[in-house]
């Protein structure tokens, strides 16, 4: 089918767009005159060709002219900015499209205008809500400060952390924290345990020996118990640091696996009984630390440890807690204000000194054990290492000081609980080591 052929209008003929393009150019000459203040911005580019299939869109460059006879066209100037008081004429040759109808919005409640209009240069901020308004300022936040001690000098050792083991030397020790602070609360049952490595071990970068561990053994129910355990290792034995860890995490291990009979045990009072199951949970502790030791190419006197522990039923109406060990330490009562330091060793005599002989894991495999009197309310049950054991039976400081923090009023924090066990006494240097059982009162 043939295509029409396209010729341009007739420049004699009147052209139909002239009365738009003239009512559009009166709307703009009849508007105010713009404030001097504002300029209208001058127009960048031609309007769209009014005539002919190649009109050129906005963003064209190029014009091309009409033919000739016509009358050209200005580009219409971009209408100035609008000022206040002046509304936008509808041009004359469309129908005026019907306005969205407005919806009034309440404004939302806010500060009282004021009376008299602020200049228009100055800008008053609305007041802050009150949850943006600055807190009121406090004092110093309160700090316990160093460790107490006895007499009237501190030890010369500094109380804070000094210098550390080496990772390349030995990354298990280096890997040992210099302290660390624990804790549980079961029922009438409340503990607290802290472990802080000794100023001698700080000062020649030495890892922390001792160890401890608060568990939960058993099933849940009335046959559960609590693990409180402390261990010591021995200052001559290279790997000791290792030996008390592996020996709290066997401990655990090997007593739950008889949780169900040491429970009975206690719920009858079967001293007998305890003692058994307790020497037989040992001496696989014993054997799996040697092996351990074996494993890793090491002697396993490089292991040497102490351990003790106390067992403890969630059962409240058994009293009755069973006490096992290997090697020295320290098992104290507190009751009523007094201090009762030979609970479990009637063989020391409590003058504070210090004896370097002891059993130790993996060699001593056999484990002292017996069964606590009847646990009152208001007791505190301290099991402990000879850090704390040796200079508590010899310093009436530290026993008043312990006496006062341990055995009036609430339990103590976690944080509290480890300052307090910091308390300093001189040429008592060693690590210290401590797990507080506290029975509330009803």
């Amino acid at each position: 089918m043939p295509q029409p052929e396209f010729r341009w209008p007739d420049a004699r003929q009147p052209d139909p767009l002239d009365e738009t393009w003239q009512s559009v150019d009166q709307v703009f000459k009849d508007q105010p005159e713009p404030d001097t203040a504002v300029t209208a911005p001058e127009a960048s580019v031609a309007p769209p060709l009014p005539y002919g299939p190649t009109s050129q869109s906005p963003s064209s460059s190029s014009y091309e002219p009409p033919p000739s006879g016509r009358p050209a066209y200005e580009p219409t100037p971009t209408p100035p900015f609008p000022q206040p008081g002046f509304v936008r004429q509808q041009p004359s040759h469309g129908p005026v499209q019907p306005s969205l109808p407005r919806v009034h919005m309440q404004p939302e409640p806010g500060p009282e205008p004021p009376s008299t209009p602020a200049p228009a240069s100055t800008f008053t901020p609305a007041p802050a809500p009150a949850s943006e308004e600055p807190a009121a300022r406090v004092g110093p936040v309160p700090t316990l400060g160093a460790p107490r001690h006895s007499g009237p000098k501190p030890p010369l050792y500094a109380p804070e952390p000094l210098e550390l083991p080496s990772v390349r030397q030995d990354p298990t020790a280096a890997l040992t924290p210099d302290m660390v602070v624990d804790g549980a609360g079961y029922g009438a049952l409340t503990v607290r345990a802290a472990s802080v490595r000794g100023d001698s071990h700080r000062y020649q970068g030495e890892p922390r020996q001792d160890s401890l561990a608060v568990v939960r053994l058993g099933a849940p129910g009335a046959d559960g118990l609590l693990l409180l355990a402390v261990a010591d290792g021995v200052g001559s034995a290279a790997r000791s640091h290792v030996g008390s860890q592996e020996a709290c995490r066997l401990a655990a291990m090997e007593l739950d696996s008889v949780s169900a009979e040491l429970a009975e045990t206690l719920r009858a009072g079967d001293r007998p009984g305890f003692a058994v199951l307790a020497d037989i949970a040992v001496g696989r502790v014993a054997t799996l630390l040697a092996h351990r030791a074996r494993e890793h190419g090491d002697d396993p006197a490089a292991y040497a440890t102490t351990l003790r522990a106390l067992l403890v039923p969630l059962d409240p109406r058994v009293r009755t807690r069973g006490f096992l060990a290997v090697g020295d330490g320290g098992t104290a009562l507190l009751r009523a204000g007094e201090w009762n330091l030979s609970l479990t060793d009637p063989e020391h005599d409590g003058d504070g000194m210090i004896d370097t002989r002891t059993a130790a894991l993996p060699h001593g495999h056999r484990a002292r054990a017996c069964l606590l009197a009847p646990a009152l309310p208001g007791d505190v049950l301290v099991l402990c290492t000879d850090g704390l054991s040796t200079p508590l039976a010899g310093d009436a400081g530290m026993r008043d000081f312990l006496g006062s923090g341990w055995g009036e009023g609430a339990v103590p924090g976690p944080a509290d609980f480890l300052w307090q066990l910091q308390y300093r006494v001189k040429s008592y240097d060693d690590d210290r080591t401590a797990v507080v059982l506290w029975e509330a009162v009803p």
